[in-house]
């Protein structure tokens, strides 16, 4: 029986205990999705604006459901770690989880399509996926796995590194650089470059000392993991850029299928209602996290679009062709891709 399960038939009960004890009235208690994510907290309107998202997401579906549902968010790991996450939803021991789906790559290898360099380059790009052959051939595989994507999220990203900035991909050569994902990391090796693996919450302290040069992650992880204290160089993610990350709201398939009609509903309208959100704050980090490394006494570069082809042809040459030859579904997935460059 599953947790989730286990928490309507304690709903029910209290249903039945309650007409028992004062009549016809009907008091359940809701269901309270857990939802899980890395990221710092704050508050709703204050932070990281996928802490922001998950707790908005919760008033939503409280607001809809008239209380029948409601969500408590466990911001920085506090629930569990990080790369325990994906699985946890898959067998239902999590309810929801906002994180890089590219983490779960070694469990399901289409996942690492979440953040293959150069295979996306802009916002326009990125919000056409979830409708695209593309984006329906991994919600299929994800679907198959027990997991079932609620709000699709997209974010630029950039570089932040301590002595010399990285805009070609000459310039990674000799360093130690975290990529963010199995598939970034072959093109800095072909850069030259020595990789480190790591979430995205423990860039500060390998910065710090000494033991990462230059780490790429989104703009907003960039802003609320306060890299510009640990590294003065930024080339940012905003205009150009060849590292797009999809970073989705999730819910495991098995809490999903045994709600009611009517909340499945709910929790997918407010999840599509959520992107708009994610858009707008995604590009607005981009834009400020520049601001950021400024007003620290750092400095920000931007790509061009000859920088970007330099990354994508290295891309294309490894990473694109490793991923593609992982199986017949990878392959698929990476073609149908490819269609929307």
């Amino acid at each position: 029986m599953t947790n989730v399960y286990r928490r309507i038939l304690l709903s029910l009960a209290t249903v039945f205990v309650s007409s028992l004890v004062y009549g016809n009235v009907s008091v359940a208690e809701p269901l309270n999705l857990k939802i899980s994510h890395q990221f710092p907290g704050g508050t709703i309107d204050a932070g990281d604006f996928r802490d922001r998202l998950c707790q908005k997401f919760s008033a939503d579906i409280e607001k809809k459901s008239s209380g029948a549902l409601k969500g408590t968010v466990y911001a920085g790991s506090s629930l569990m770690k990080t790369n325990a996450q994906f699985s946890a939803l898959r067998k239902g021991a999590l309810d929801m989880s906002l994180m890089p789906l590219n983490y779960a790559g070694g469990e399901v290898p289409e996942t690492n399509i979440g953040l293959m360099p150069g295979l996306v380059t802009s916002y326009e790009q990125a919000t056409k996926w979830k409708n695209s052959e593309a984006g329906k051939a991994l919600s299929e595989v994800l679907a198959a796995k027990g997991v079932i994507i609620v709000s699709w999220i997209w974010q630029a990203g950039g570089v932040a590194s301590r002595q010399t900035p990285i805009v070609d991909p000459s310039d990674a050569k000799g360093l130690k650089v975290r990529g963010g994902s199995k598939e970034m990391d072959m093109v800095l090796k072909d850069a030259g470059a020595a990789v480190l693996t790591m979430p995205s919450n423990e860039i500060y302290a390998a910065m710090q000392t000494g033991a990462l040069d230059a780490a790429m992650t989104s703009s907003t992880s960039l802003i609320s993991f306060r890299l510009e204290e640990v590294a003065k160089h930024l080339t940012t993610g905003r205009g150009k850029t060849y590292w797009f990350m999809l970073e989705p709201l999730m819910i495991s398939k098995s809490v999903f299928d045994q709600l009611p009609k009517n909340q499945q509903d709910i929790i997918m309208t407010v999840g599509a209602d959520m992107e708009k959100f994610a858009l707008e704050q995604a590009k607005a980090d981009d834009q400020a996290v520049a601001a950021v490394y400024q007003k620290s006494g750092g400095k920000a570069y931007d790509l061009t679009d000859a920088s970007v082809k330099k990354w994508q042809a290295i891309a294309r040459e490894t990473a694109w062709k490793d991923y593609a030859a992982k199986s017949e579904s990878c392959a698929r997935i990476i073609k149908l891709a490819e269609k929307l460059l």
